[in-house]
């Protein structure tokens, strides 16, 4: 009868003899070194008692004893590509990892035994770490040995010396932290009254436009740029302008939507230049000056060779006109996405959104307005026709974004404020002064319903920047009377209850994307939430 094959073995201090030490020593301190392990290769079954003293066989797990604490699991990360995976019958057992492993190189079956036992012993190092979150790393590492590649040598490569219980704390705690901000749920919150706020003023950012220029325009109240939205189980990181044009340097940020979407376009702008040294490399690359007439703008960050761009779009989809009898209406094709589309592609970072536009009262009534290839519907439910709408402009995000290029967003509908009436009738919030204890919203919009329907049912991945409840509470936030300069005012009766003064709301946006962006883009480059 044949011999068995030779068993390989790892030598380690028997859970008697590390049970006598600690009673001498501190366990905190002794028990956290690393521990030094040697490898027989030729160690067959009939070794004697004497061979395996102090021994604990490789990918073999033991069962600490209870009288030992601060103990590590153990396990032997590295294995051969031949060797099988632990065995569900194995993980309740000791799952741990040790700093240095001594092994001898691999030896062809057909070598003789001479061989065999004059091969050089080779050192390598494993990570040593505590059991707290063993499951996790474990995982990890039977991730990371499939999708490393060998050398040359064949040998898989491993990095390079210890790592100290510090290092591994300190690891955790980043990952730990990383992982609770992605879970966390910005949307609940209160708004927190901050003398550091706002992060920008009408004077240092010359990006503001007229209509969202209420300091300009005569507003003399400033606590309404104070105000720092505080989510309940978590913290947004003040806005960084430094790390975020790094995080989109040599990319293209697009904005694309209503005059809402514009808003916070512009918000952005002048976030930016809070980092920006010489304001003349920072430019509308056609010489266009913002205003509300002209729709589409692309502004170049010349030291971080970026565009943070804008193109107007009230619906996403195409606003036509038709022959309808003897006369040509205008139209709203819900089944053509909108004709400057083309613009939108090859963006590194897309948000989106689309709503204002979808409570006028064209859009609302929908009479002979929606059109579908030639056919225009004598009448059609806005709710119909807003998801038919969405429908296509997620069939053009599937078919011409590239996921592994473009992170999308989609924004929520942003919140109107009117009392007494609405914009052509009266209704009014220049009164407003002080964030609400309660928002005044009746519910969840029916569209942001359907905008979270649609994304569920996209292959494209959108992330849902949901900002409706928490500018609920802000109907002191928007222009009022103030959305013109005091020569050219609004009639007293009409009021802008619906965008939104700069500084202001739309810059809490801006963070809630940057918080998103750092979890996204920055976790890709090291960037932390600090």
């Amino acid at each position: 009868m044949t011999n068995p094959p030779p068993t390989k073995v790892l030598l380690l201090s028997s859970h008697a003899s590390l049970a006598n030490q600690a009673k001498a020593t501190d366990p905190v301190n002794e028990f956290e070194k690393p521990l030094s392990v040697q490898t027989f290769n030729d160690l067959t079954i009939n070794s004697s008692s004497t061979a395996l003293k102090s021994s604990v066989f490789v990918d073999t797990h033991f069962r600490e004893h209870e009288n030992i604490s601060g103990f590590a699991d153990i396990s032997f990360i590295k294995r051969k590509d031949n060797e099988s995976e632990t065995t569900e019958k194995d993980r309740d057992g000791v799952n741990g990892n040790f700093s240095t492993v001594q092994e001898r190189s691999p030896v062809p079956e057909t070598a003789s035994a001479e061989e065999k036992k004059s091969r050089p012993i080779s050192t390598q190092r494993i990570e040593v770490q505590s059991s707290e979150n063993v499951a996790e790393e474990t995982r990890g590492a039977t991730s990371q040995k499939k999708n490393e590649a060998p050398n040359k040598e064949g040998v898989r490569k491993k990095k390079k010396g210890p790592t100290s219980v510090a290092n591994i704390e300190t690891s955790r705690n980043e990952r730990n932290k990383e992982k609770s901000m992605r879970e966390c749920d910005v949307t609940k919150g209160r708004w927190v009254y901050d003398e550091n706020y706002p992060l920008y003023t009408n004077s240092s950012c010359p990006f503001i436009d007229e209509g969202f220029d209420c300091v300009g325009n005569g507003r003399l109240d400033k606590d309404y740029m104070k105000w720092r939205w505080q989510p309940q189980d978590c913290n947004i990181s003040r806005f960084n302008a430094t790390k975020m044009l790094d995080l989109i340097r040599g990319k293209r940020v697009v904005f694309v939507g209503d005059s809402i979407n514009r808003n916070q376009w512009e918000s952005m702008l002048c976030m930016l230049m809070g980092a920006v040294k010489d304001p003349k490399k920072v430019y509308e690359t056609h010489g266009r000056r913002i205003t509300k007439e002209k729709g589409n703008y692309c502004f170049k960050f010349v030291d971080y060779k970026c565009t943070v761009e804008y193109y107007v779009s009230h619906f996403l989809v195409h606003e036509s006109k038709a022959r309808l009898g003897s006369r040509r209406v205008q139209t709203l094709r819900i089944d053509a996405i909108d004709r400057g589309s083309s613009r939108w592609r090859g963006a590194d970072i897309l948000i989106f959104n689309t709503a204002h536009w979808w409570s006028h009262s064209k859009t609302k009534a929908g009479i002979n307005y929606y059109q579908e290839g030639n056919q225009v519907h004598p009448q059609l439910d806005v709710s119909i026709a807003f998801r038919r709408a969405l429908t296509t402009w997620a069939s053009w995000a599937d078919r011409h974004i590239n996921p592994r290029k473009t992170e999308v967003f989609f924004r929520s509908s942003a919140p109107s404020h009117f009392r007494g009436g609405q914009w052509n009738s009266g209704g009014q919030c220049k009164d407003a002064t002080q964030p609400l204890n309660e928002t005044s919203s009746s519910g969840y919009s029916e569209k942001n319903s359907i905008v979270e329907e649609t994304i569920k049912l996209m292959k494209t991945p959108v992330t849902f920047l949901n900002i409706t409840s928490f500018s609920g509470f802000r109907p002191d936030g928007h222009p009022s009377i103030y959305g013109k300069r005091p020569g050219k005012r609004y009639a007293s009766s009409v009021q802008d209850c619906s965008h939104w003064c700069l500084p202001g709301v739309p810059d809490t946006w801006n963070e809630a994307l940057y918080f998103h962006l750092l979890s996204k883009i920055g976790s890709k480059h090291g960037d932390t939430f600090q």
